[in-house]
């Protein structure tokens, strides 16, 4: 019996053998746990986790939260390898000794400042209530360049943060008269026909910051192979979402009707994903005026491009 007992402990752990040897050279059969919010923003990364699902390998493991202070904590204390997240509260983070580095954008362009039907210009936001996601997000400094063509300050405004979701609806019962935030809910207050347009984020700010994949020191360090592939395949992931592939992607992710992506999908693209220098230095110029942050990180000490 202890004969018999011995050979089936020896083939068992033969055939453990052979399965890790079966794996990707490249990355060992690696899942790698990326942070997110279903919105429009993180389509590269669920773009990425699809086709890695489909190979050998490298994997993606998808970890979803539902608000940005859940998702900082869970990056914050190394329970998750990186995030597509608001990289103002990543630069934040970064001031505050966290020990992460943005590698690539989550997006270009996307945002749009919507306002109630009522209001027709910026002007017209003097004494009206509006609402951001976070005080550290480029929807913040968008509302400030939207206020600042107008002779307008954020003093000259009632400031409230929402969650995303509850935007629309906010909207719609005249809580607020205004809101800038991560699509579609963008999207959503005018596919309801409660809000419009006023600004587009390229008519603010080209070539804005806004989300980006940022990745642990501690990951960077320990698996830099496998960051240098997670990084390569993200950028060509995001290379790869043309309008129709970034709708399937959109529709198996965020729950959203279509009409509400395909409005959204119109002010968002995904290709060039890296975080050039000058591009940078234009988001730590608004971050300083509009009272952000007084000490950002600088571009060498935050932004890791050599992957």
């Amino acid at each position: 019996m202890k004969r018999k007992w011995n050979v089936l402990l020896i083939a068992a752990l033969t055939a453990v053998f052979m399965t890790s040897c079966s794996r990707s050279p490249d990355s060992g059969g690696k899942s790698v746990k990326i942070a997110y919010l279903p919105i429009t923003h993180a389509l590269a990364v669920f773009e990425e986790a699809e086709e890695l699902a489909a190979e050998d390998g490298l994997k993606i493991e998808l970890v979803k939260y539902g608000s940005w202070p859940e998702l900082l904590d869970a990056l914050n204390a190394n329970r998750v390898d990186g995030a597509s997240v608001l990289i103002e509260l990543a630069m934040k983070s970064k001031q505050e000794g966290i020990g992460i580095k943005a590698v690539a954008l989550g997006h270009r362009d996307g945002n749009v400042v919507i306002v109630s039907n009522d209001i027709d210009s910026a002007a017209d936001l003097k004494g009206k209530t509006f609402a951001i996601p976070h005080r550290q997000s480029s929807h913040n400094i968008l509302l400030n360049d939207a206020l600042a063509t107008a002779g307008l300050t954020i003093d000259d405004v009632n400031v409230t943060e929402l969650p995303p979701p509850e935007m629309p609806s906010a909207l719609a019962s005249k809580q607020i008269d205004g809101y800038c935030v991560a699509e579609p809910f963008g999207a959503m207050g005018v596919s309801l026909g409660v809000g419009k347009v006023l600004f587009d984020s390229k008519d603010l700010w080209r070539d804005s910051l806004c989300c980006g994949l940022v990745l642990t020191d501690k990951f960077i360090a320990e698996e830099p192979e496998t960051a240098r592939e997670l990084v390569g395949r993200y950028k060509a992931a995001g290379n790869a979402l043309d309008k129709e592939k970034a709708m399937e992607i959109a529709k198996k992710y965020l729950n959203q009707k279509e009409g509400v992506l395909d409005i959204s999908l119109q002010w968002i693209s995904y290709n060039d994903l890296e975080i050039t220098e000058e591009t940078y230095n234009a988001l730590l110029e608004r971050v300083k005026k509009y009272g952000l942050s007084e000490n950002p990180p600088a571009y060498a000490d935050f932004v890791k491009n050599d992957l």
